[in-house]
């Protein structure tokens, strides 16, 4: 995996998926084997992976930033994109990713062509701050991420990711387990500052989510559909957390591609009307 720093002392693990110069950025803690960002480099887009800070292979953090964790993620991806001569670039993130989608949005909005916002909720702050990554540490006992669905290939994508998701805990190392990063938008104090926040996003959005996610929940989803002035949200019924991520991978391609193609034409979220 290729690194590159992003500021003094820091560096971000990445992968690098396709080329040409439609560029699209995420940064999660990691990307298992079978993900919906990673396959729009099939599609003709320059994907590039980040790995956050604190974790995998990139540089790991012995200090806590407190509310900020995700000011700092945003800064990454922006600060890797001026690296890499990226001006603009749609970013495209799945659940702490779209955490951070949300904060460049929100501080850097003259570097988007577009937000992809995968179950990106973002958390009701007023609801508590701690990563649900933290919380399943703790022990605290949290309704399943994915219900069980009847197709045989969505539960052998799920096998696939979850092997991946067990080796990779067992190496993280005592600083990664520790890591808190808590929730996206905590710094804005409570709910209602953080709806102000979302109103004034213009980046063209498309939120994907589903019915039975117990995190990025559709009443989430929903309130932030109502907040931002140029957005487009799909809520598929039976699926949870993963399923526009890495169950069904390739509809959210679709949807994807259908909305970055009416942007890339039209700079709205839906396609030109013809008389």
């Amino acid at each position: 995996m290729a690194k590159i720093e992003v500021e003094p002392g820091i560096e971000i693990a990445y992968e690098e998926w396709g080329s040409g110069d439609k560029y699209i950025l995420s940064c999660m803690m990691d990307f298992p084997p079978v993900n919906s960002t990673r396959a729009m480099s099939e599609q003709g887009y320059h994907v590039f992976l980040l790995t956050n800070r604190g974790m995998g292979e990139s540089t790991h953090i012995f200090e806590d930033y407190g509310n900020y964790w995700f000011e700092k993620f945003a800064d990454d991806v922006v600060h890797f994109a001026d690296k890499m001569g990226i001006d603009k670039f749609v970013y495209m993130g799945c659940s702490h990713g779209a955490g951070t989608g949300w904060h460049v949005a929100l501080k850097y909005p003259e570097r988007l062509i577009a937000l992809v916002a995968m179950v990106g909720g973002p958390h009701n702050i007023d609801e508590g701050s701690w990563s649900y990554k933290s919380r399943a540490a703790a022990g605290i006992k949290m309704a399943p991420m994915d219900p069980v669905i009847d197709d045989e290939a969505v539960e052998r994508r799920k096998a696939i990711n979850r092997e991946y998701a067990r080796k990779l805990n067992e190496s993280r190392t005592p600083e990664e387990r520790a890591l808190d990063y808590r929730r996206p938008m905590i710094s804005y104090g409570t709910e209602a500052a953080v709806q102000e926040a979302l109103k004034t996003i213009q980046t063209p959005t498309l939120m994907i989510g589903c019915i039975e996610d117990p995190i990025s929940r559709p009443d989430l989803m929903l309130r932030t559909a109502q907040c931002i002035p140029n957005g487009k949200t799909i809520l598929y019924s039976k699926f949870g957390h993963s399923g526009p991520y890495s169950l069904f991978v390739e509809e959210t391609v679709h949807e994807v591609c259908f909305f970055l193609k009416n942007v890339e034409e039209t700079g709205r979220v839906y396609a030109k009307v013809e008389q």
